[in-house]
């Protein structure tokens, strides 16, 4: 690429030169192998997250299985009848905070996937003389015995539930089945955790009712970008220079270089928003670090105290399978964060947790056997420092841009739920091109651009997370 003016790759520029008069060359497969190392992210989406879109606002869905999950909680307090035959409920009302689309909410929901015939675990305690005070712990198996109400209210649900058996949470001295005494009674409180465990049907009955995830939707934008080279005269064109004789070939590189850090910026740091002028529509594309800081999830660390355990805990969650989580998250960080992470020393936060064992060490550390650290060389020409923990790789590279009020930031992005969507239908690409001698007929001299429509599609934003040190 030290050479820009006589590539042979993308359509339509064969062997020519930019010297072509009135001449459009895409450049959106090259521009991306310009100085990977500056912009890692743009390199990245461009390599391996590329996905044309026929509309400057592109709509995409999300879906969250929530097969996975099924848990709810208990909002109302239940005690059942002293025991005779059984530990039937009647009307016990729950709910979940999690929606229909498997978003996390604040506010209680109904958990729509309650149905007739399933089993349920649902947290409780035995009160084995039947009044409350003689408290264990304990887990009771129910099978939901009707169709659960889920006509009262939007915000929670009631079932009506077979008991089927109940377990000690096992403690010293309480552990399996729980043997029930006549009298004694089963105290369901609220805030205590339920969880689908299967369904169980007769032979010979009848279909089941069923219910389903629904696709979340989103939309995201295009936003174009403008390079422009500054007019050349005819003189300047014809004038030999001191340092690179061509002056006009030298600004040009430049330029592309301006150009594609335009690019990288917006798709680290861009606010959406689509708004209405006299000339026509402004559309902004989502940067990652502001959608991720508003919509994803947010760890912070301090440099001289956050521990193993304190890391260890946040990647339990950043990685958390019910999300969506690929497994493999690219980790952009400052050369501040980066440091810190290489820091292997034994009293450093990386250095207590390299060796083979979590126990003490006689130099003061702690060994962590969740976690193995590996410098590498990345497909696109970057260092990169590979962490495998308990629960997922992390890829970590330098982000040079993270400096200033960005310098203590790292950013883990899931590859799988982001993408680069250049504008491009109807055989017309708007992907990064170069469009010479924009300048009018009758100026002696000679302008070009470069031009880029693209945005950032960001799903799933709680696979994204945010690192923020101090």
């Amino acid at each position: 690429m030290a050479n820009v003016f006589s590539t042979t790759s993308g359509a339509g520029m064969n062997s020519s030169s930019v010297d072509h008069s009135r001449r459009m060359f895409n450049f959106g497969d090259r521009v991306a192998e310009l100085a990977p190392k500056q912009s890692p992210f743009f390199t990245y989406l461009s390599k391996v997250a590329k996905k044309p879109t026929d509309d400057p606002v592109f709509k995409f869905l999300e879906q969250r299985h929530q097969w996975q999950r099924r848990n709810f909680k208990v909002k109302t307090a239940k005690v059942t009848a002293a025991y005779s035959s059984g530990w039937n409920v009647t009307d016990l009302i729950v709910d979940c905070l999690y929606d229909e689309y498997g978003r996390v909410v604040t506010t209680a929901t109904q958990p729509k996937f309650l149905l007739n015939n399933q089993i349920v675990a649902i947290g409780c305690e035995y009160d084995e003389d039947g009044s409350d005070g003689s408290d264990v712990a304990a887990t009771a198996y129910y099978k939901i015995s009707a169709d659960p109400d889920i006509a009262t209210s939007t915000a929670h649900t009631q079932i009506t539930a077979t008991f089927i058996k109940a377990m000690y949470v096992p403690t010293g001295s309480n552990s399996g089945l729980i043997a029930p005494a006549n009298g004694s009674k089963l105290r369901i409180d609220a805030a205590k955790l339920g969880q689908v465990v299967g369904s169980a049907f007769a032979e010979g009955s009848v279909d089941p009712e069923g219910w389903k995830d629904e696709f979340y939707d989103r939309e995201g934008y295009t936003q174009i970008f403008k390079t422009a080279i500054s007019l050349f005269s005819g003189t300047s064109l014809a004038t030999r220079y001191r340092g690179v004789s061509n002056e006009y070939k030298r600004v040009w590189q430049e330029k592309l270089m301006e150009h594609k850090m335009d690019l990288e910026h917006a798709m680290l740091f861009g606010i959406g928003s689509d708004d209405s002028t006299a000339s026509g529509p402004v559309r902004r594309s989502w940067g990652i670090v502001p959608y991720t800081e508003a919509y994803g999830k947010i760890k912070n660390f301090t440099y001289a105290s956050s521990s193993y355990d304190d890391f260890i805990d946040a990647m339990e969650d950043v990685f958390s399978p019910e999300s969506g989580n690929s497994g493999n998250k690219l980790v952009l960080a400052s050369r501040k964060v980066l440091s810190y992470f290489n820091k292997l020393g034994g009293s450093s936060f990386l250095g207590n947790t390299m060796a083979l064992g979590h126990t003490a060490t006689s130099n003061g550390g702690s060994n962590g056997y969740g976690m193995d650290i590996q410098n590498i060389k990345g497909s696109f020409g970057h260092n990169v420092t590979k962490v495998n923990t308990l629960y997922g790789d992390l890829h970590l590279v330098e982000q040079p841009l993270f400096r200033g009020m960005w310098e203590d930031y790292a950013v883990m992005v899931d590859l799988k739920n982001v993408a680069y969507r250049p504008l491009a239908a109807n055989g017309v690409s708007r992907d990064t091109q170069i469009i010479t001698n924009v300048q009018n007929n009758n100026v002696d001299g000679r302008k070009d651009i470069v031009m880029t429509e693209a945005g950032l599609e960001i799903s799933l934003p709680e696979t994204h997370t945010l690192l923020k040190f101090a």
